[in-house]
């Protein structure tokens, strides 16, 4: 049982030469600014968000990330603001990630309900490492004595971070790119450069409304969307679709790119297939994904459990108003 501490230990070695990877959310919609500050404001006044995600939980020491975010559509002055702060631990808590970001959005239209939208972002980043919680590769070899790291200099580390995106929405379809990281600050936590490398994502989808009759009270659609990114030397796709009446919603998302590793060629590259179900109480939506994993780690992993909380606030003449002006069709979960 001590092995597997060990091992997250270890590989928290790197953290002075390695590359770090963001932390990723299945229902990456529910936190849209997240994924690009493009969607600040895309919403039709306030919304309010809330993730937690617990990420291989049968793995002693895995990940567990937290993010809340709060965004404003001002219709006088075409803009979206927006707040997000995101907090990442791993390795038992020794490795601590936090992020605090603003973020600005401004909606051009192009002609009748269609829309472009440019944005920026810029953060403060707390990286640090609680190397007393960790057990190195030394300690073992010595019997348990205190590691040559437990004696570093440097356990926390702060730098500014920017980022930017754009996104292009219609009543039925999105299509957007997020940039972040475009400064790639040095994220070593001990005294060496190791850059955070810049991530691309490419994300969009399509909402298919169905004919019902009884679309007035319970609207229909079925939503496909899917998120590409890639940072380093690592890629990802997900994608999937599900299907909405409200107040419930269902649906099943892929992650990987089969038969595709950019940096291991002919290795098989599928992560996780996730389980989506969610449910609209007036203006809240809550939702809940599983993933199940089908890397090699799926015997062990235990998978990940999400969870999302979003708040949309407007009044009602304001939904009326804006719901006629501006439909804005990107996925909620």
């Amino acid at each position: 049982m001590g092995i597997r501490p060990s091992i997250v230990g270890a590989s928290l070695v790197w953290l002075g030469s390695a590359f770090g990877q963001d932390a990723q959310f299945t229902q990456f919609y529910a936190q849209p600014t997240y994924l690009s500050p493009a969607f600040a404001g895309t919403s039709l006044q306030s919304r309010f968000g809330l993730t937690f995600r617990d990420q291989w939980p049968s793995i002693p020491g895995a990940f567990m990330t937290y993010n809340a975010a709060w965004d404003h559509y001002m219709s006088n002055m075409n803009s979206g603001v927006g707040l997000l702060v995101t907090h990442d631990r791993a390795g038992s808590g020794a490795l601590r990630y936090t992020s605090i970001a603003a973020q600005y959005a401004y909606e051009i239209e192009l002609k009748r309900k269609v829309f472009i939208r440019p944005a920026l972002q810029f953060g403060f980043v707390q990286h640090a490492v609680d190397l007393s919680k960790l057990t190195f590769g030394d300690q073992l070899a010595r019997g348990g004595d205190l590691s040559s790291y437990e004696h570093a200099n440097a356990r926390s580390i702060r730098y500014g971070d920017m980022g930017a995106g754009v996104l292009f929405f219609t009543p039925k379809l999105w299509l957007g790119i997020g940039l972040h990281h475009l400064n790639e600050p040095n994220q070593s936590l001990l005294l060496n450069e190791s850059k955070v490398p810049r991530k691309f994502s490419m994300h969009g989808g399509y909402r298919y409304r169905l004919r019902s009759p009884v679309i007035k009270k319970h609207p229909e659609s079925i939503v496909a969307a899917f998120n590409f990114k890639s940072q380093g030397k690592y890629d990802q796709l997900d994608l999937g679709a599900y299907y909405e009446r409200e107040p419930f919603y269902a649906g099943l998302w892929y992650r990987g790119i089969p038969m595709f590793k950019s940096y291991a060629p002919g290795e098989p590259n599928n992560d996780a297939i996730a389980i989506l179900v969610g449910v609209v109480v007036n203006d809240l939506r809550i939702g809940y994904s599983y993933d199940l994993t089908l890397s090699r780690l799926s015997a062990r992993s235990g998978g990940a459990h999400e969870l999302t909380v979003t708040y949309e606030l407007a009044d009602r003449r304001r939904k009326r108003a804006m719901a006629k002006r501006r439909v804005v069709p990107c996925a909620k979960f």
